[in-house]
């Protein structure tokens, strides 16, 4: 039997700790709570959780700052959450590195449905799914057994989103991707119809990879179809 993955759920309203707490539990995972992002980043540098429910507006240290300084050491999965139709809180939380969201009040299901994609995802970066060890493109390197990539030589932190999304492009080169078909691989299905988070995860991705983001060479989007990686051939030529 696998052992239970353990998640950190931070928040100051003790209401939502409980309810988020129960749910989990019952679902077989393991959980710990913090009441603000000071205690949430020194629980992380301590003992590494399998996932974070981050809540956003909390004393001491917010959510965005918690999920800036986590993300400084750790590639932990985090899930931030947001107050009802505050979309500039999403925005902010995903630019700070978060991996999903889920807006205040959600239900239990919404809640688990979320936390299992991302689990997913992460579990999908650490075993990998390519036979080949090494895939290059450009002066960007994806060492696919450790995970790990490089651009120029220089290692590149990247969540379990991101580096998904990645692979994504990596096993498809020439190929255009839709946004349906990156959302739904990468995502889930739940998430077809949230483009807001595919934009802002590749424009991410696109900072910490391309040499001008501005005019990407890894990741190029073709205008009312998608985005593709594109064979290098193609832009040497």
């Amino acid at each position: 039997m696998s052992e239970a993955k353990t998640i950190l759920v931070v928040d100051d309203e003790p209401r939502y700790l409980h309810l988020v707490e129960i749910n989990l539990v019952t679902e077989g995972y393991s959980v710990q709570t913090a009441a603000n992002g000071e205690e949430a980043v020194e629980i992380v540098a301590a003992q590494v959780p399998d996932l974070i429910l981050l809540d956003v507006m909390m004393p001491i240290m917010d959510g965005f700052t918690a999920c800036e300084r986590i993300r400084e050491f750790s590639s932990v999965p985090i899930i931030i959450l947001t107050a009802k139709g505050e979309e500039r809180d999403r925005v902010r939380g995903l630019d700070a590195g978060a991996d999903d969201y889920i807006v205040k009040p959600f239900s239990a299901q919404e809640l688990l449905a979320r936390v299992r994609a991302v689990l997913r995802r992460a579990e999908r970066q650490a075993a990998g799914d390519y036979h080949q060890p090494v895939f290059r493109h450009h002066e960007l390197e994806i060492n696919l057994p450790r995970a790990q990539v490089t651009c120029a030589g220089e290692e590149v932190s990247l969540t379990a989103t991101e580096y998904r999304l990645l692979q994504m492009f990596a096993s498809a080169v020439g190929k255009v991707l839709t946004p349906d078909e990156l959302l739904t691989d990468v995502w889930g299905p739940e998430y077809r119809e949230d483009k807001e988070i595919l934009w802002v995860c590749l424009s991410r991705l696109r900072q910490k990879i391309e040499p001008d983001p501005k005019n990407p060479i890894h990741i190029v989007t073709r205008q009312g179809l998608g985005y593709l990686m594109p064979p290098v051939e193609d832009q040497e030529a």
